[in-house]
């Protein structure tokens, strides 16, 4: 059960993420619902429960995690399919193990706005509903507010939820988990000649295509552990999260990380090996190693098909060609030399015009060697001619699938620090902008600005 928490109240909001759950946005401040997404009321009908699940934790075994903070209330019929709601923060599960069960209003403000803003994306992702908060002192590095954030989802059944079973040796209550997940989520696996085989191999397809996704945006998890990575495809558990600013392959957004695993360059091979892991789990049902290592095998092509129709679109280039990854290759050496602003480029690479190099100041002020960037232009100018390319409608093209919004850490910390101080009206604006990321929004413009100097300090770590 929830552990009540003092005097709460309304932080953040999404009526975007109500619609989905079938709620009226217009119940989101009211009293009741603040006390209930809190966790000080549990409706009638609910039955909260906390999952069990194990996992690899940068890359070791921890053995049994567990949800140690978080509650699923129970199951709203929304518009669209059935959606679990989850309080993160809402006190003490049998899994909290020496944790206290609660979340800061830091962190919950955070996951909020990423988990908003990834959906405007496009990217495959849980949702979260709402954000309340409390008085109520929780200990971390200081001493910070309490808050908890519902996050929504299908399912929040995990890799990990596999693998501890798996670990267990425990083959009855394994197969009860895959046959649930089949016949509720993936119900045409059920026909297949081996259904867990299928399972395996639908799962790392979605996989793969996630973390395409999140490459094309710049996107950093900081934390990709078996157990944060979804059964069902969807960006799971914003922590230490990231969006690349000046290009580094090598960049690690997540201050607990001083190995590099979850670097933003390293993020396609771990996401492979998590489905390696999930693959050990589901042996006992799948049956053999050739069959899943069978599953394995559609990860790499589908990550490379689709990381690559994906730049195709920022690049705004309407055909394939077999010398497109060549093109790409030399455009992130390009960025990666000058460190180059990840969003403001693509941005900006909609305004290069084919027949007007002069017109190219704008982006040739980007990199430090200016003639480096003429010579990639060049290139990339052929490339347009090749398929007739007309300017005003690749603009229009890739501005769809450039956003000029992301949730850059100092944006986020400038909303959290008014609300640390009761001022939510941040929170709120940042999150309007945010909803709509590919459009110009001109009274908005400071928010597409680089980061200051003083955002260079902020280090975000695995601690919420």
């Amino acid at each position: 059960m929830p552990t009540p928490l003092p005097a709460p109240y309304l932080v953040a909001a999404s009526a975007r993420a109500a619609a989905l759950a079938g709620l009226d946005p217009a119940v989101l401040a009211q009293d009741d619902f603040v006390a209930t997404f809190t966790g000080n009321h549990v409706p009638p009908r609910a039955k909260p429960l906390a999952a069990v699940y194990s996992g690899h934790q940068f890359g070791v075994w921890a053995g049994q995690l567990g949800d140690g903070r978080a509650i699923l209330l129970g199951q709203l019929a929304g518009p669209q399919g059935p959606m679990e709601l989850q309080l993160k923060g809402a006190g003490k599960t049998p899994y909290s193990r020496m944790g206290d069960g609660r979340a800061v209003l830091r962190s919950s403000i955070r996951e909020f706005l990423c988990s908003e803003a990834m959906a405007a994306l496009g990217i495959p992702t849980t949702r979260a509903l709402v954000v309340t908060g409390s008085d109520q002192g929780i200990l971390r590095e200081t001493v910070e507010s309490a808050a908890v954030v519902t996050r929504m989802a299908p399912s929040f059944v995990r890799f990990g939820s596999f693998e501890h079973w798996s670990s267990r040796d425990k083959p009855d209550e394994l197969r009860i988990l895959a046959d649930y997940v089949i016949a509720t989520f993936y119900p045409e696996l059920s026909g297949a000649p081996n259904p867990y085989q299928a399972l395996l191999q639908e799962v790392t397809r979605r996989t793969a295509q996630m973390i395409a996704h999140w490459q094309a945006v710049g996107f950093m998890h900081g934390v990709m552990n078996s157990d944060n990575m979804s059964i069902l495809g969807l960006t799971l558990d914003y922590g230490p999260f990231g969006f690349m600013e000046a290009f580094d392959p090598e960049h690690i957004c997540n201050h607990t990380d001083q190995q590099g695993r979850y670097s933003y360059a390293n993020q396609p091979e771990v996401g492979h090996w998590n489905c390696y892991a999930l693959a050990q789990a589901l042996l006992p049902l799948i049956g053999s190693v050739e069959e899943a290592q069978e599953a394995l095998a559609l990860y790499q092509p589908v990550f490379a098909a689709r990381i690559n129709e994906l730049l195709r679109a920022k690049l705004g280039l309407a055909t394939a060609q077999e010398d497109d990854p060549q093109l790409f290759d030399a455009m992130f050496a390009l960025m990666s030399g000058s460190h180059a602003d990840f969003t403001q480029f693509f941005r900006k690479l909609g305004t290069l015009q084919v027949d007007a190099p002069a017109q190219d100041s704008a982006l040739r002020d980007m990199f430090h060697v200016r003639e480096d960037f003429d010579a990639w232009a060049a290139r990339y100018r052929t490339r347009l001619r090749a398929e007739a390319s007309v300017d005003a409608q690749r603009k229009l093209a890739m501005d769809r699938v450039n956003p000029k919004y992301v949730l850059r850490n100092y944006l986020a910390q400038v909303a959290i620090e008014k609300a640390q101080h009761k001022d939510f009206s941040e929170v709120a604006r940042l999150l309007a902008v945010l909803e709509h990321p590919f459009d110009e929004q001109p009274h908005n413009e400071h928010y597409a600005a680089l980061p200051p100097d003083w955002a260079s300090h902020l280090e975000v770590s695995c601690s919420s």
